[in-house]
């Protein structure tokens, strides 16, 4: 059985990686995210496990300390981490596994594996973006604001992947990102 390929997908708060990602995986069952540990507390019907590992920040500190992250960054005053044990078993049952991780925690995964697939989302415009986030209804005007000076920031980051793709159409971006898994597969 071959060996599963890393890749990392990031993209600002709001250009719509999850919903990229969860039509993806729904249509192609040799490919499945990682499950991140955070420090946040959940948002809406979120689940322990399924969305994150929602564990105190005292806890992730220890985790971090044990070098239990292959990657691990602050966003918005919360710790987000992806763990070494659960990539690598993913990985060995064949399957291809996508990091859904914000540029700091890319860049220090490309820093050090050169085997890793990296692939940027835009969103169509910062407006359309703007409208993303308040349709969410997850965050206040002040949050969306700062969302936003973070999001160009964030597309700055771009520059440094090996794919950018635009997110416009839900459909047609999935299968953008199956078509760069699927040849990077082949290799």
């Amino acid at each position: 059985m071959r060996r599963g390929n890393l890749f990392v997908l990031s993209a600002p708060s709001g250009a719509g990686k999850s919903s990229v990602l969860s039509s993806l995986i729904e249509m192609e069952k040799t490919i499945t995210t990682s499950v991140s540990h955070t420090t946040r507390e959940p948002r809406g019907s979120e689940k322990n496990g399924l969305d994150y590992y929602f564990i105190s920040r005292s806890r992730f500190l220890e985790m971090a300390e044990n070098d239990e992250f292959l990657e691990f960054a602050e966003v918005f005053g919360n710790l987000y981490g992806t763990s070494k044990r659960a990539i690598a078993e993913q990985q060995e049952k064949g399957l291809d596994v996508i990091l859904e991780i914000d540029w700091q925690g890319a860049t220090q995964l490309m820093a050090l594996d050169s085997d890793i697939t990296s692939i940027f989302l835009l969103p169509p415009s910062l407006s359309d973006l703007e409208a993303r986030l308040q349709k969410r209804g997850q965050d206040s005007q002040e949050s969306i604001n700062r969302r936003l000076a973070q999001a160009e920031d964030d597309i700055r980051q771009s520059a440094n992947y090996q794919h950018v793709l635009t997110n416009n159409i839900l459909e047609e971006t999935r299968d953008q990102l199956f078509s760069i898994i699927k040849n990077r597969s082949k290799k």
